[in-house]
């Protein structure tokens, strides 16, 4: 298993439609930069938003998600959303992922906004997952925080197996697999079916 290079990540796209869109070159004059890079890829953040709130004095439960924990924000007429100081918020990315079946993605926080003290995570992206990635961000500071839409969040960084895993991200039907937009927690219960 090793990382790829912009090389292999092109010849993936080309082959699996791994990443859709798919920005062939770095761009980054007076934004926070995307596309590909020497060895990953920088995925753009999308304009919608959901900011947890307090204002229904709720819990956060994993396992019994409130959906009235979160606001939900459209950004794109101001191509910027606000997260409140000490808060988080979900988002999207721009980009549509098909993963392949011998590949795992790591996803890491890029130093632009980390440097300000908003974090961002990401989980793997399992072989054969497909879909949007929900991103969780989080403002650290004191202060609110500018998130600019349709601009650079994170890196995404691919690593190929020596051989394809036995059982993919698809074959034990994923709760998140095939996911639009932002996707808030989800537990399967009996039969698999979405509580």
């Amino acid at each position: 298993m090793g990382l790829k290079s912009d090389k292999w990540i092109k010849e993936m796209c080309q082959k699996y439609q791994m990443i859709d869109p798919f920005c062939e070159n770095q761009v980054g004059t007076g934004l926070v930069s995307y596309g590909l890079s020497s060895y990953g890829y920088d995925i753009r953040v999308g304009s919608e938003f959901m900011i947890f709130t307090n204002i229904g004095a709720t819990l956060v439960d994993p396992k019994n998600f409130d959906k009235n924990s979160v606001v939900k924000v459209d950004a794109s007429k101001d191509k910027y959303c606000l997260v409140p100081p000490n808060s988080f918020a979900l988002a999207r990315t721009v980009e549509y992922f098909k993963m392949p079946r011998n590949v795992l993605a790591i996803c890491l926080g890029k130093s632009t906004y980390a440097r300000c003290g908003i974090i961002v995570n990401v989980t793997p992206f399992e072989p054969e997952f497909e879909g949007h990635i929900t991103i969780e961000i989080s403002n650290t500071t004191p202060l609110p925080a500018k998130i600019y839409v349709n601009e650079g969040i994170a890196q995404v960084l691919f690593l190929e197996g020596d051989e394809a895993c036995e059982v993919s991200y698809k074959d034990k039907k994923g709760k998140y697999q095939g996911q639009k937009g932002i996707t808030l927690p989800r537990i399967l219960g009996k039969n698999n079916h979405h509580l």
